[in-house]
Order: structure tokens, then C-alpha cells, then sequence
């Protein structure tokens, strides 16, 4: 019986792809961008039940930034412009 050769990938569970090996998503660089954008608020990914990523979150650090504790939305843009609008809802706070 031949034996099955296993990459660190495999190994741990996850599925070897390009990301895996190195390469950068567009969503990688999607959420550098709003995280560069966006320093008052916490910007990641949740990840679903199936170890997939998830919908797009941002959890506000500085009450200037905005006024919803989080934000959620289903793509990096709508997350982009739930932020524009969280911005200016604290702008008129103030």
C-alpha cells in the first residue's frame, strides 16, 4: 500500500491552497486597506462554523470613529460604507 504524502497544510486540517503557500488574497489586501482607512475601529473576519471565513466586522475603539459598538456586513465594500457613514453620524455628534 502506497503512502500518502501530507503537506503542512493537509496536516493541520485546512486545504492547501495559494493563500496557504504564501500568496496574498484580494481580501487580504482588502482588509489591510480598511484597517489603514479605519484605525479607530478594529476591522477582521468572522470565521463561520465551518472554519470559512465570514462576514466582514468592525468593532469601534474611538467613540470619534463612530457610534454602533460593531459593525457587520456581508462584503469588504459594504463594511466601507457602513464606516463613511459611521463617520459622519459621530462627526454630527460632536
Amino acid at each position: 500500500m502506497a503512502s500518502k504524502q501530507f503537506r503542512a497544510a493537509d496536516i493541520s486540517g485546512f486545504p492547501s491552497v495559494p493563500e496557504a503557500q504564501g500568496s496574498v488574497h484580494q481580501d487580504d489586501q482588502a482588509l489591510a486597506r480598511l484597517r489603514a482607512d479605519y484605525p479607530g475601529h478594529r476591522i477582521w473576519r468572522s470565521v463561520r462554523g465551518n472554519g470559512l471565513l465570514g462576514d466582514w466586522c468592525a468593532t469601534l475603539h474611538d467613540p470619534a470613529a463612530g457610534m454602533d459598538p460593531t459593525v457587520i456586513r456581508s462584503t469588504a465594500e459594504k463594511l466601507r460604507d457602513a464606516l463613511i457613514k459611521e463617520k459622519y453620524r459621530a462627526e454630527a455628534k460632536y
